[in-house]
């Protein structure tokens, strides 16, 4: 009920008479005067006028399930959705709800993590009504191996919905860091579940520092937020909207071909790391060399101090500056 009464209220220019709404959605003017009131609870501004009706008003950053389904207007990305208070991860709960049977495009959304996932089993620092953690589940009919280009799939879509949404230009860190002046803006975490060789499914996971005004001592050197950034606030229902939206774009593209063909150039265009020195670091070891950016599997290509071009391929290898984290 709050969901239609705030999809009523959005599409209306003016005010909105109870007596209107009841007739729309089929339900008393008591039922309608209850969910008003939750949505003002929630956080809504919503202006109440005798014999004209009722008005919604900016109300700044609400960030709950009846905002975003108010709208999420995607062809299948976050039509089934799932919005959560709380939870350890949001990676964690898509999976358990893809082993229940929830469908491609499924979308899980928190307001917090108390055990967000990092790279290589780092914790990703999920503070309460400050960012988006989500997580978006898939059932794509590829193999394991191309799994993996997903993750860079959706750092596409960030970066396209942070400037669709805020107007900021971001870059892409490979394989899938998000970075603005330097700094870390978000991280994707892609994990699947196969059986005899075929993906059952698969889960990428997005932490995207939006609001966050102050870091740890740790991390504050290499972290940033769209806020810090932008210098204002950015509205969390939006941009999930916009980076969904250009997830959909992107991801029929992928699925052409089941690589990077089609998205490689716009990729590398991205890329910070693209046509600088970096550094390449493996269990084995580092070695310096200049970056050449992706080839269509996803791969980055690194042009070492005798000429030849190492295929470094995502994983347990990390890529720095010399300088630094970018």
């Amino acid at each position: 009920m709050k969901t239609k009464i705030l999809m009523c209220l959005k599409q209306q220019k003016g005010y909105l008479s109870g007596e209107e709404l009841s007739k729309q959605l089929g339900v008393s003017r008591t039922a309608v005067w209850k969910a008003i009131r939750r949505l003002r609870e929630d956080g809504y501004t919503i202006e109440a006028v005798r014999n004209r009706g009722y008005r919604l008003a900016d109300s700044g950053d609400v960030y709950s399930e009846a905002e975003l389904k108010s709208i999420l207007h995607t062809k299948k990305a976050g039509q089934r959705l799932f919005f959560f208070d709380k939870v350890d991860s949001t990676n964690n709960k898509a999976k358990q709800l893809a082993e229940a049977g929830e469908p491609d495009g499924t979308l899980v959304v928190a307001e917090t993590q108390c055990a967000g996932k990092g790279r290589r089993g780092r914790q990703w620092l999920s503070p309460k009504g400050t960012g988006i953690w989500m997580s978006l589940v898939l059932r794509p009919e590829i193999t394991p191996g191309q799994a993996a280009m997903l993750t860079l799939v959706a750092a596409l879509a960030v970066s396209e919905g942070i400037a669709v949404a805020t107007g900021l230009k971001t870059g892409i860190k490979w394989p899938n860091d998000i970075v603005m002046n330097g700094k870390k803006l978000c991280g994707i975490l892609t994990e699947m579940n196969t059986e005899m060789g075929d993906i059952n499914y698969v889960v990428v996971g997005i932490g995207i520092n939006v609001n966050t005004q102050d870091f740890p001592d740790d991390i504050k050197s290499t972290a940033t937020s769209l806020a810090l950034e932008g210098k204002q606030p950015v509205k969390r229902s939006r941009l999930i909207h916009t980076i969904l939206q250009a997830w959909e774009q992107y991801y029929a593209v992928y699925l052409q071909t089941a690589d990077l063909t089609g998205l490689m150039q716009e990729y590398n265009d991205r890329l910070v790391n693209c046509n600088r020195q970096v550094t390449v670091l493996k269990p084995e070891g580092s070695y310096a060399g200049i970056s050449y950016g992706i080839d269509r599997l996803g791969r980055l290509l690194v042009e070492k101090g005798d000429k030849t071009v190492e295929v470094v391929m995502s994983g347990e290898v990390s890529v720095r500056g010399i300088y630094g984290y970018v």
